[in-house]
């Protein structure tokens, strides 16, 4: 199935079924002593408590805490409890309805998250209970408190790592460790340079790119506790940290008699930051982009394309996902990788606030401010 968001298949049914749809199976009564996620018989019965939106706009208008019937337990499936998830941008843009992708209504919130694994079905073999999962792809739904997901659609964490590394582990590190593997062959004491360097994925880049002896060049946008965010950086990993205005001045030769010039450059922003990545890359360097932040188109001077032939790509981590599918071996081979350096401590989860799944409304308020400076986290 190309869309794990959308389907779901169920036991002894030949057909799939709206994933969404089965989640969503609201009660059209009241049952006396409806009992939330338990781990006893009758599966079919129980429920769980979700944050669901039934029309697209405004997360904080459209998105409402309900009871919903979790179906049973098919041969290949699994009851999983969630940990935690948090909320990223792309969950916001496919609340709004301008993502790429997008759910059948109504849905569930959140791409990401971590859960245990409480009860398998009969034929699952690479699961067992206790296990920690996290997502393969986007849209299975994890702002909620359990649900039933098919084997093929999570992958297994070791549960020695810290809850909100696991919770944060699907997106934003797989994004850069793939960035920084996939577009230049980068050695020791080279050089990377990117703007939005204060986001989950610059976090990550920063940490992972340290691993590894490869400089940083982060690019921030000016603010009052720039000096705190600075340090902050360069306490995880940042080799230099500069204002978004910086990049268009002297400074800059400066920099690069400390560092050569970047052979890749990562933009989650677009517009003019974007262009001015651009100047700084070698020649014949590349620029992968990633987000759009700003909401503004690339612009490339013609001069970076004759003479310092640059190489403009994308990259989309929802995509890799799904293209390597089949390919067990990379998608657990990078897991592995990165668990690796959690447990050396050399790649930490960015700045979280924790909250109830109850405080949703305060969390997603939160997440949609300009600045913000921790990733919110549901906590179950």
């Amino acid at each position: 199935m190309s869309l794990p968001l959308l389907t779901a298949c169920l036991r002894s049914q030949t057909t799939c079924r709206s994933f969404s749809a089965a989640l969503l199976q609201l009660s059209s009564h009241t049952r006396a002593n409806t009992t939330h996620f338990s781990h006893s018989a009758g599966l079919s019965a129980q429920r769980c408590t979700a944050l669901v939106y039934r029309n697209h706009g405004d997360p904080s208008q459209v998105v409402q805490l309900e009871d919903v019937d979790l179906p049973s337990i098919g041969a290949k499936e699994v009851l999983v409890k969630m940990l935690a998830a948090p909320i990223n941008p792309s969950d916001i843009n496919m609340i709004q309805g301008t993502y790429a992708i997008l759910p059948d209504l109504p849905a569930v919130g959140g791409n990401e998250g971590v859960a245990q694994v409480v009860e398998v079905g009969s034929q699952v073999k690479s699961l067992k209970t206790g296990d920690w999962v996290i997502p393969r792809d986007a849209g299975l739904g994890t702002w909620r408190t359990a649900a039933v997901l098919a084997e093929d659609d999570t992958i297994s964490l070791p549960s020695d790592i810290p809850l909100l590394s696991a919770a944060t582990l699907g997106v934003n590190p797989c994004t850069a460790f793939r960035m920084l593997s996939d577009f230049e062959d980068l050695k020791p004491g080279d050089s990377v340079i990117q703007n939005a360097a204060n986001s989950g994925v610059g976090q990550a880049v920063i940490q992972i790119a340290a691993a590894r002896g490869i400089n940083t060049i982060n690019v921030v946008r000016d603010r009052p506790e720039f000096t705190q965010l600075s340090d902050r950086l360069k306490a995880i990993g940042a080799s230099h940290v500069i204002k978004e205005e910086t990049l268009r001045r002297p400074e800059m030769k400066e920099l690069f008699k400390s560092c050569p010039r970047p052979k890749l450059a990562l933009n989650g922003v677009g517009g003019k930051s974007a262009t001015e990545l651009l100047r700084h890359l070698q020649v014949g360097g590349s620029m992968v982009t990633y987000g759009g932040m700003a909401k503004q188109p690339v612009t490339v001077p013609v001069s970076a394309l004759i003479f310092k032939d640059v190489k403009l790509r994308g990259f989309w981590v929802t995509q890799w996902k799904r293209d390597h599918s089949h390919d067990e071996g990379a998608f657990r081979a990078m897991m592995d990788e990165l668990c690796s350096l959690i447990r050396q401590g050399k790649l930490t989860a960015p700045a979280c606030t924790e909250l109830g799944l109850q405080d949703y409304r305060k969390a997603l308020d939160a997440a949609t401010q300009p600045f913000t400076s921790a990733k919110q986290v549901l906590v179950m």
